[in-house]
């Protein structure tokens, strides 16, 4: 029996595994489905791959990196800085690769989790933690035809490097965040790039350059400023992007302006800009950030299609308007599957009661991290805690240390289990969801955001509130049992 369980070796859940170590606590167990660590930035590999959170803020806080290439990263360098971070602190001994989880179920008699793997295995632990995160189960939209599509497909986060690119008519569908990465990476090698547009999303541009030798050499000597840039980096989030989510009329409009001034600097053809211009108000969906994805565009090898895909055959895409376009590799750039929250996972908790069933009206939990009716399960990165201008590490840093709080006082107890108190979570979300009604994701139908009516995935204050909230901590909140 294991004190704790942990599902997934992202960020997150390297976060619980360091702090927990660093508490003392050895007898611990990270579960991987995959193969190595990484998360998120094992599995999106595409070429252009990089981060829309600007460098400085995107290491942990107790392991700040320094030396980073380029003011925004790219997905290698992040991977490497994670690889660094498993070794440093030793945890390969504690990460079970290969172990992906199907189910969990709490026994109530022993108040202890059963954990089942999808080889058969079985493992119990008093508390579970799932840093499953939202965004790693790929969401391929299911299109007529497409069993008959002869060449190769993929989604962006399954990238197929054995594809081939260079030469060929290349479609894809989708224009979020991955694609505007991948297009501008992949246009200049293709013969062809047809990308296939649902809807328009905001774009600002990314002010990145490559750090100096100077700069690199300076921050390593003088970690301070590091310290400085990071701090200026999340001020900057807070106090100009930030507002514009809650309807700031001048920030969103300063944000409007700085988008449409990027595209119109960009884009000469009237027409293309057209398309490319939302019709929501900015912030309702997830503002991109990327560099060359215009410029792309403009290619004479590239094209923009806005009319829906009525279907695939062997050769190519049709699409609504009748026209055919014949293409070699289909490329799926849409996205994720964020609703339901732990998807492909059977949670059980009191009573045999499925977690899915609790959060049939859309996920919801307590700061986040927790939930009625399901003892000594903990949540990272879970309900509520998403970001529309921030670095998700701040949030789960801060969520570490309160499950961990709760973990010393249920041990200080001696209490067997702790859960949080009914009417608290129910007063928290009530209360959470009002403040979402006044925020930009309200404003749409349509968003990876939204369960139904409501927003369960976005956190509707600042990172500095939420962590206060959390180093807020009362005991009383919860029954220790």
């Amino acid at each position: 029996m294991y004190h704790t369980l942990v599902i997934g070796s992202g960020f997150s859940g390297l976060c619980m595994a360091i702090r927990l170590l660093q508490g003392g606590q050895r007898d611990i167990l990270l579960l991987e489905k995959s193969d190595d660590v990484g998360g998120t930035w094992r599995d999106n590999h595409y070429p252009g791959a990089e981060c829309d959170v600007p460098s400085a803020l995107y290491s942990y806080s107790f392991e700040r990196k320094t030396d980073w290439d380029y003011q925004w990263s790219g997905q290698g360098q992040i991977l490497e800085y994670i690889h660094h971070v498993v070794q440093r602190h030793g945890l390969r001994r504690y990460i079970r690769f290969g172990s992906a989880v199907i189910a969990a179920h709490f026994d109530e008699q022993a108040s202890l989790w059963q954990v089942t793997l999808d080889n058969g295995d079985t493992l119990r632990s008093r508390f579970l933690v799932s840093a499953v995160g939202q965004l790693h189960q790929p969401s391929v939209p299911k299109l007529p035809g497409q069993e008959d599509f002869a060449g190769p497909q993929f989604h962006s986060a399954r990238w197929d490097d054995k594809a081939g690119l260079r030469g060929k008519s290349v479609a894809v569908i989708g224009n979020a965040a991955s694609a505007v990465q991948f297009v501008p990476a992949i246009a200049g090698e293709v013969a062809s790039l047809t990308v296939y547009q649902r809807s328009a999303n905001w774009l600002a541009p990314k002010r990145d350059r490559p750090y100096t030798a100077r700069e690199k050499k300076l921050m390593r000597a003088l970690p301070w400023i590091k310290s400085l840039a990071r701090l200026k980096t999340y001020l900057r989030n807070e106090l100009i992007v930030y507002p514009a989510l809650r309807g700031r009329r001048l920030n969103a409009w300063l944000l409007r302006q700085a988008c449409l001034g990027y595209m119109k600097k960009t884009i000469a053809d009237e027409t293309l800009r057209a398309k490319l211009t939302p019709d929501y108000p900015i912030g309702a969906k997830r503002i991109l950030t990327a560099n060359g994805y215009y410029e792309a565009l403009c290619r004479d090898n590239v094209e923009l299609v806005t009319e829906p895909i009525r279907k695939l055959d062997a050769r190519g895409i049709i699409t609504a308007d009748d026209v055919h376009r014949e293409h070699d590799v289909v490329i799926y750039a849409t996205g994720f599957i964020t609703n339901p929250f732990l998807h492909g996972i059977e949670v059980r908790g009191r009573g045999d009661r499925l977690l899915a069933q609790h959060w049939c009206d859309g996920a919801h939990a307590y700061l986040g991290v927790t939930t009625r009716g399901f003892p000594n399960l903990f949540f990272l990165y879970g309900p509520n805690t998403n970001l529309g201008h921030n670095s998700i590490l701040l949030m789960s840093e801060a969520e570490v240390d309160y499950i961990l709080r709760l973990m010393a006082t249920a041990q200080a107890r001696d209490a067997a289990s702790v859960e949080v108190r009914e009417h608290v979570e129910g007063n928290y979300n009530r209360a959470l969801q009002k403040r979402l009604a006044r925020m930009a994701w309200s404003r749409i139908e349509d968003s990876w955001y939204k369960s139904g009516e409501r927003v369960t995935n976005n956190w509707p204050g600042s990172v500095g509130e939420y962590r206060q909230r959390l180093r807020n901590y009362d005991p009383d909140d919860f029954a220790f049992d």
